[in-house]
C-alpha cells in the first residue's frame, strides 16, 4: 500500500479546478489529504476536478468565490469554518486572466487601471486576507501555506509587468508571514515556476514563440508541467519540509541558469 503522507490533513486550493490548481488539488489527493477547490466561474469544471479527487479516496469539494474580492473571501472562509472548523493546508494559486485583465496584460505604456488593480486584487490583496482567515483555522495544527510564483518576477516577459511586479509583491508577503507564523508552528514558501504549459499561457499572442524559445533554451529540453509544479507543493506540505521557511523555490528545468546567454 502506497504512503499516505498527508492522510488526516486538509488541503485548500484557490484556483483549484484548472491548469496548476487541479495538478496541485490531486497531487495532495493522491498523498492522502482532503480536498477543498476553490473556482471562480467554471462549475462543470470544478465539479468534474471534485471527482477525480474522491476517485482517489478521499474526500473533495468545491466553492465558488471570487479571490479578488474580500467579501467572497470571507465568505468561503466562514464555509470552511463552518464545515470543517480547521485548515491544515494553504495553497494560494488563483490569477487574474480572461477578458477582465485585458488592459494588466499589456506593454507598460499601455497599462490600464481596471486590468491592473484586478491584478493585484487577487494576486496581492488576495494573498493577505485569504492567509489572515487561514492561519486561525491552523491554530496548533503546524499549518501550511504555499504561494505560487513565476519567475516573470526577476526576468523580462513581454506585457508581463504588472504580473510580474504582483508576483514579486507576493514573494515579499511570504517572507514576511514566514517570520511571523513560524512561532504558531506554521511554514510559509512560495513555488515560482518558469514557462508552464497550461491553458492560460496558451492565450498569450507569442505562445508558440515562448514555447519554442523554452525548449531550446531549457537544460531539460521541455516545457514545465502543472505536475511539475505540483510535485514541489505536495513535498513541502509534508514534515521532511518542515525546516524550510520563507523560501522561494524556482521550478523551471534549469531555465533561468541560462536564460540570456
Amino acid at each position: 500500500m502506497a504512503c499516505k503522507e498527508l492522510e488526516g490533513k486538509l488541503a485548500f486550493i484557490t484556483g483549484g479546478s484548472r491548469g496548476i490548481g487541479r495538478a496541485i488539488a490531486l497531487k495532495l489527493a493522491q498523498m492522502g489529504a482532503d480536498v477543498i477547490i476553490n473556482y471562480y466561474k467554471n462549475k462543470e469544471k470544478a465539479e468534474e476536478t471534485v471527482r477525480e479527487i474522491e476517485e482517489k479516496g478521499v474526500k473533495g469539494y468545491a466553492i465558488q468565490g471570487d479571490f479578488g474580492n474580500k467579501e467572497d473571501i470571507d465568505r468561503v472562509f466562514d464555509e470552511i469554518k463552518e464545515k470543517f472548523g480547521y485548515l491544515d493546508i494553504f495553497v494560494s494559486n488563483a490569477v487574474a486572466s480572461g477578458r477582465e485583465v485585458v488592459g494588466g496584460f499589456a506593454p507598460f505604456l499601455r497599462l490600464r487601471e481596471k486590468g491592473t488593480r484586478r491584478i493585484f486584487d487577487i494576486t496581492v490583496m488576495g494573498f493577505i486576507w485569504s492567509t489572515q482567515r487561514a492561519v486561525k483555522l491552523m491554530d496548533g495544527r503546524e499549518g501550511k501555506i504555499i504561494a505560487i510564483s513565476s519567475t516573470g518576477t526577476k526576468d523580462y516577459m513581454p506585457n508581463y509587468a504588472i504580473h510580474g511586479a504582483a508576483k514579486s509583491a507576493l514573494e515579499a508577503l511570504v517572507r514576511y508571514a514566514a517570520v511571523e507564523f513560524g512561532p504558531k508552528g506554521i511554514n510559509v514558501n512560495t513555488v515560482s515556476g518558469g514557462p508552464i504549459d497550461t491553458e492560460a499561457i496558451q492565450l498569450f499572442p507569442n505562445y508558440e514563440e515562448v514555447k519554442e524559445g523554452t525548449i531550446k533554451l531549457t537544460p531539460l529540453g521541455r516545457m514545465g508541467m502543472p505536475e511539475d509544479i505540483a510535485g514541489v507543493v505536495g513535498f513541502l506540505c509534508t514534515p521532511d519540509a518542515k525546516w524550510i521557511q520563507g523560501q522561494t523555490i524556482v521550478v523551471d528545468g534549469g531555465l533561468s541558469l541560462v536564460r540570456g546567454r
